[in-house]
């Protein structure tokens, strides 16, 4: 079915160009006049999609989102307005608008926000439908993502965790393998017993044997007692490895053991001890490698590696940062006792520019760190404390243009923006900060002028 747009503008010629638009690009239009009539419009139709002006003769175009919202509160809505401000957008984004868009807009741009909007839609339908499958077959706890390659990942979780197979999760750091671990623990008929996560890369290597096996007392300096090692605490449950490629050569001749026979003795013991362990490993290395290098024991590789689950980076599922990121601001607004509703679709486009090298773990923290310096009960761009605003537009004039750098990776429309500051500046310094003249010169309505000052925070008292 074609998607359904209402249009709601008090300039005829407005309604009729952005009807003949729309219908052109393959959507279903109504249009409304007024917001009486909008609103008369709204409780007798449904529709997905609903673009309105700020400024009506009657009511405001706020009232009428406010109407549509409360009819059907995923209904989208787009605003547009020659007299948009940030207290505007933001006050319309608390009411639940997906964007705004400045009178004169482009066409483009406009049919471009149209399309990614009604396709985010989509998706969020989409993934309601398979979230609600999952959830009658099983509980990913905290892991968030619907992204094919998360799917992918969910599936294995229930074709494995049934299993005793011994389970390999690879991955950048950052990117949750500990959760998959405990996932799958969790959907085992071992998940009543102990889930046991040790880094094998935190512990000394001259500690190691005993953290793993334990100790009897007396078996070396300051070894007062017997204590019981992670094998044997992990006992008919699930001993999670992480970092396992840290092990070192010596140690690994005496894990293979332990993970192939599930026997093993404790130091300065004699006595063989045999659990009942399911063993998770994890590693951030390219194990393959360290094999080949002969850093890693091929014979332990092989007994570790039965079933692989590789987790992608964050840069390849960019497709869940928005639930992600969502994710992480509830989390950390309940913890402060803030009340920050949503992230605007601005923010969004900026963490979507950014590789985010320390993956899900790095993103956590930038939430963490915004949720605690914002002010407003919306997330702005200006509220990411993001570490590649050091690469984004805050550099000298000068470097702006040099085009080697576009290799380094740029943020385009930081960029922009901060040319256009420049421009909107130097024609108000020549004109004597008259507002009329610079947009003259500029080549642009003073309507447009405003608003460009607005956004770019110029100061809008200038005359």
């Amino acid at each position: 079915m074609k998607p359904h747009i209402l249009v709601v503008d008090d300039e005829l010629s407005m309604r009729e160009l952005l009807d003949f638009m729309l219908t052109k690009e393959g959507y279903e239009v109504s249009c409304a006049e007024n917001g009486v009539k909008a609103i008369e419009y709204i409780k007798e139709n449904s529709f997905d999609l609903l673009l309105c002006d700020i400024r009506l003769g009657d009511i405001t175009g706020i009232d009428v989102l406010k109407a549509a919202k409360e009819k059907n509160p995923n209904v989208i809505v787009i605003m547009i307005s020659a007299y948009a401000t940030a207290e505007t957008a933001v006050e319309a984004m608390n009411f639940g608008a997906y964007d705004y868009l400045p009178k004169p807009f482009n066409n483009d741009e406009l049919k471009e926000t149209i399309a990614k909007a009604l396709e985010l839609k989509t998706l969020d339908q989409e993934k309601k439908i398979i979230e609600s499958n999952l959830k009658k077959h099983l509980h990913f706890g905290i892991i968030v993502g619907s992204s094919p390659p998360m799917m992918h990942i969910y599936k294995m979780i229930m074709q494995v965790a049934k299993t005793k197979t011994n389970i390999l999760i690879t991955g950048e750091s950052g990117t949750g393998k500990e959760l998959i671990a405990r996932a799958i623990h969790d959907q085992s008929d071992r998940k009543d017993m102990p889930f046991v996560a040790v880094n094998c890369g935190g512990i000394p290597e001259s500690l190691m044997e005993s953290e793993l096996f334990g100790h009897k007392k007396g078996a070396f300096t300051s070894a007062s007692s017997d204590k019981k090692g992670l094998f044997e605490t992990a006992h008919k449950g699930t001993l999670f490895l992480d970092e396992v490629a840290e092990i070192n050569t010596h140690m690994q001749v005496k894990l293979l053991r332990a993970v192939q026979d599930k026997m093993f003795i404790s130091v300065g013991g004699n006595e063989v001890k045999s659990v009942d362990v399911r063993i998770i490993s994890a590693t951030n290395k390219n194990i393959e490698e360290e094999v080949i290098e002969g850093r890693f024991r091929e014979d332990l590789f092989y007994r570790l590696n039965v079933i692989e689950i590789k987790i992608p980076p964050l840069r390849e599922r960019k497709q869940d940062l928005r639930d992600l990121a969502q994710h992480f601001l509830e989390k950390y607004t309940r913890e402060m006792g803030k009340e920050i509703s949503k992230i605007s679709s601005y923010a969004i486009d900026l963490l979507n520019h950014y590789d985010f090298p320390g993956n899900v773990r790095e993103l956590e923290n930038l939430m963490e760190r915004s949720v605690a310096l914002t002010n407003t009960n919306i997330l702005l761009p200006d509220s990411l404390a993001l570490s590649i605003h050091k690469r984004q537009w805050k550099q000298k004039s000068g470097d702006l243009l040099d085009l080697d750098r576009v290799s380094e990776g740029v943020l385009l429309d930081g960029i922009l923006e901060h040319v256009e500051k420049m421009y909107i500046l130097k024609a108000l310094e020549l004109c004597g900060d008259n507002r009329q003249k610079a947009a003259d010169l500029l080549g642009i309505n003073t309507r447009s002028l405003r608003y460009r000052m607005s956004k770019l925070d110029i100061d809008t008292s200038i005359t």
